[in-house]
């Protein structure tokens, strides 16, 4: 079957009342994005002709959420009856017309492969559904089986006997089916059970009475098929996800010190020999090149570090682009629009905003530089700012090749220092600085001899 004729729904119509929040569950975020987004990115790998997703509680949310998807359509569930209803709601409005993959919005982390091997089987006009086995199956719709082994339907742990509640092979809630087969299986479900929900796992028992044949496939890991139902849950997969990516980079040739301590929530491209220390976050579109170190403790957001370059521990980067051999820290705060050049130096508690520090240039200490531009081999002292805001406006700062600008210096936008020249400790300039020359403004210090400190009062 060509993959072109699949079709995907998604369930994302659960309120999650367990996790006790205003936000709609399939809007949590794991590694920094939403649940419903993971699943997304699996049901993608598949190249589906049309996904739809199934929404309820806080349909309007997530449909804001995932606006700029185009790809995707949306049906609400209006009352919740179940996952039967669902996929009976869902099914006219989509087209396809051989095989349906249902998955759930909460399960981020089902491999691709996996989804595949299920659509794999539909083709063959049978029932697939995905199971694991799981060491603890509580509150889970357990499989049941024949005599022979093969499936003979899906049991809720609510209307499940005693005996039942001891399996530990457990329903997934994903099952792929000649889309035909499914329509037909969904139109006869009734809700004649504790819930008074059409379920959808009864569909299986039908399959069965028609002999028509139902396979399996087993989740290879537990982990794959767990979901999120609470904060708890949530926590867990996290911490899955990132062990996950982290053991994706080692295998690309990272050094990650600690694996349980980093976070990746985006895209992280890492070239060869990259370090990363721990309790490190990595966030959006990051480009490590090759030989880059990154120091404890630093956020990383849309940044791109050059080969070599040094980032010290406790750096916070955002929106940055860090050139080939350039130090960053300990405890610089880069922000979007900052660009620092080869070999240039970003020292601790400097900030740069908007700025381009060029070649081989240094911040070292205490400094703030926005909506600057700096050439190369100039020396910034410490306590220096760019007066870039009037209150209404920013102003553009302009220090050319080679220039020193003094410890404590003020300079007050818009302003241009001219190549090689030298501003003096303690000055506030708001004039600009002819090339080549030496500017300071200090004022005369006064002394008075003899002068005696308040004392305190009695």
């Amino acid at each position: 079957m060509a993959l072109s004729s699949l079709q995907i729904i998604i369930m994302a119509a659960g309120q999650g009342k367990r996790m006790k929040s205003c936000l709609p569950k399939m809007l949590h975020c794991v590694a920094g994005r939403p649940l419903l987004a993971h699943v997304l990115a699996m049901a993608r790998c598949l190249s589906p002709q049309q996904i739809a997703v199934v929404i309820g509680h806080g349909a309007q949310a997530v449909r804001d959420a995932f606006s700029a998807e185009v790809d995707l359509v949306f049906v609400e569930q209006e009352p919740p009856r179940g996952t039967g209803d669902a996929v009976r709601l869902a099914l006219p409005k989509l087209s396809g017309n051989d095989i349906t993959l249902v998955i759930n919005g909460d399960c981020p982390l089902i491999p691709a492969a996996t989804a595949r091997q299920l659509v794999d089987i539909a083709a063959r006009d049978k029932l697939a559904w995905l199971t694991v086995n799981v060491s603890d199956p509580s509150g889970l719709g357990r499989i049941v089986r024949d005599e022979n082994g093969k499936v003979a339907s899906i049991v809720e742990e609510r209307d499940a006997d005693e005996k039942q509640k001891t399996i530990r092979e457990i329903n997934v809630g994903v099952l792929a089916a000649p889309t035909k087969r499914l329509n037909a299986w969904v139109k006869r479900l009734d809700c004649n059970n504790a819930q008074q929900e059409y379920y959808l796992t009864d569909i299986l028992a039908m399959a069965v009475a028609e002999n028509i044949a139902v396979e399996t496939v087993t989740a290879a890991r537990e982990d794959d098929a767990r979901g999120v139902n609470d904060r708890a849950q949530l926590a867990v997969v996290e911490r899955i996800m990132q062990q996950r990516r982290a053991h994706e980079l080692m295998a690309n040739g990272v050094t990650i010190v600690d694996p349980s301590r980093i976070d990746v929530r985006g895209d992280v491209r890492c070239g060869r020999d990259v370090c990363i220390d721990v309790g490190c976050v990595l966030e959006g579109d990051v480009t490590l090149a090759d030989g880059v170190s990154v120091g404890a403790y630093c956020v990383i957001r849309e940044t791109n570090i050059g080969e070599g370059a040094t980032i010290k521990p406790f750096s916070h980067l955002d929106g940055a682009n860090i050139a080939r051999g350039a130090v960053i820290g300990p405890y610089a705060r880069l922000r979007p629009g900052a660009v620092v050049g080869e070999e240039a130096h970003v020292g601790n508690f400097v900030e740069l905003k908007a700025a381009h520090l060029g070649a081989r240039s240094k911040a070292n200490h205490l400094a703030y530089l926005g909506d600057a531009t700096i050439g190369e081999d100039v020396n910034i002292g410490a306590g220096t700012i760019t007066c870039n805001y009037d209150g209404v406006n920013k102003h553009k700062t302009n220090i050319e090749d080679r220039a020193f600008i003094g410890s404590n210096s003020a300079l007050v936008a818009p302003l241009t220092i001219g190549h090689d020249a030298t501003v003096g400790a303690g000055s506030t300039l708001s004039e600009d600085v002819e090339p080549a020359s030496l500017t300071f403004t200090r004022a005369r210090p006064t002394v008075k001899q003899g002068w005696q400190k308040p004392g305190k009062k009695e």
